[in-house]
């Protein structure tokens, strides 16, 4: 019966030691120290803030909070619009500076997070990999859409006809340079984690990089495909509020719990009907249509053409099923008129 008592007895206190070491395990000072960054970088990750200047406050001191708010966002809206129209007039080269700076804030925010997280291994050389591997992948792109359009203007200037000839050799040595630096700055027994951030930096080259280029090409071939798309997004943001703002009711996720369906609908229905409206309204501008091109008569770029069919308004005859329809929605018209008139 004594050592049946001595057996319970040790059980029991395992188990005491075994939960205490659970606790121990669990508590936040016995964490690694990687988690503890992880932590602190979560809690330091900068939020929106109502911050305003002084004279906006004093201006809207007597508003509620909600149409304080209204009141702030229509301000730095028309601000905005303004800055984009700005650009629009700019030129090409203006819009392009502006996808470029973009591109590479972007970029830097993406890298950051990654470096944030691995920075406490001190792993060396990741950022000036990065940031070599951004200007590689901008030089191959970039080059392409010069070779493409200003080929003849650059063929004409002796030091530079190699870099058009030798344009893809060059970007791939490049790129074959930083493969071998990446090699000669691994580090034993953090090879798993240098591995992650060179995927790292591939993923966000791959999406930053190859987005700006698509969209300098959109630009090359006519603002006006640069121009709509933006506007539209402009609109949809812009619409979902304000109809979210008037009309807003039910939830739409519960990650943005300011969104609304009313608003979502409200801010697609008006796109939908804003990208018709402009899109027709900017076809009638050569400045806008028109790519560029490099005319010898001028002697430089021009962006002044014959505009494509596209732009041009089309007549279609429409099958005799729909012209009843449109005979019948002409006769309700009509008769709409003539009650009006009574």
């Amino acid at each position: 019966m004594s050592e049946i008592r001595k057996r319970r007895l040790v059980d029991e206190g395992e188990r005491v030691e075994e939960e205490q070491q659970k606790e121990e395990i669990d508590s936040e000072d016995d964490k690694t120290p990687e988690e503890k960054l992880t932590e602190e970088i979560t809690e330091t990750i900068p939020e929106g803030t109502d911050i305003t200047s002084e004279v906006l406050d004093s201006a809207l001191k007597g508003l509620s909070a909600r149409w304080r708010e209204w009141i702030i966002r229509g301000i730095f809206t028309w601000l905005m619009i303004g800055g984009f129209c700005l650009l629009i007039y700019g030129g090409p080269l203006a819009l392009m500076i502006t996808t470029l700076v973009v591109q590479v804030k972007c970029f830097e925010e993406i890298i950051n997070i990654g470096y944030a997280v691995y920075r406490i291994h001190g792993l060396p050389w990741f950022r000036s990999l990065s940031w070599y591997f951004l200007v590689t992948s901008n030089y191959f792109f970039y080059g392409e859409s010069l070779v493409d359009y200003f080929g003849v203007v650059i063929n004409r200037t002796d030091y530079l006809r190699a870099l058009i000839t030798y344009h893809r050799f060059f970007s791939f040595c490049l790129y074959i340079v930083g493969f071998v630096w990446f090699v000669l700055s691994l580090v034993k027994k953090y090879y798993m984690k240098q591995f992650s951030l060179f995927a790292w930096t591939h993923v966000a080259l791959l999406i930053v990089v190859t987005q700006s280029y698509l969209i300098i090409q959109n630009i090359f071939e006519g603002l006006i495909w640069f121009v709509v798309p933006v506007s539209m997004i402009v609109c949809n943001d812009v619409m979902a509020y304000v109809f979210g703002f008037f009309f807003g009711r039910t939830p739409l996720i519960q990650l943005s719990p300011k969104k609304t369906w009313e608003g979502f609908i409200g801010g697609g229905i008006s796109t939908v009907i804003f990208g018709l409206v402009v899109s027709y309204f900017l076809c009638q501008y050569r400045y806008l249509v028109c790519p560029i091109e490099y005319s010898e008569t001028l002697g430089g770029m021009t962006m002044d053409c014959e505009p494509s069919f596209l732009f041009r308004p089309q007549e279609y005859m429409l099958r005799e099923s729909w012209s009843g329809i449109m005979h019948l929605v002409s006769i309700c018209s009509h008769l709409l008129l003539y009650c009006v008139n009574v």
